[in-house]
């Protein structure tokens, strides 16, 4: 995670900004006397969104919980990807 003061970040928002949509590397921002904020991409921040989504859905982590169970007994099914 790379870190920042407020003023650096105001100062080269732009490469900050860039950094952090294309390498999707947080960036942890210092204010001084103010709470500190992380910055993420767009794409960290959907897949956290994702995550949060399936792990609020019991049924979800059952079929999740049972398919790794499966994948650890040696029961699971190779699939090629091209015939989806």
């Amino acid at each position: 995670m790379r870190i920042a003061n407020y003023s650096d970040l105001k100062n080269h928002l732009k490469s900050y900004l860039d950094t952090v949509a294309n390498d999707s590397e947080p960036l942890f921002v210092h204010r001084k006397g103010n709470n500190s904020v992380v910055v993420i991409s767009l794409d960290e921040y959907n897949a956290g969104k994702e995550t949060e989504y399936i792990s609020s859905s019991p049924e979800m982590m059952k079929r999740l919980k049972s398919a790794e169970q499966n994948m650890q007994a040696g029961q699971g099914v190779l699939i090629n990807i091209d015939e989806l």
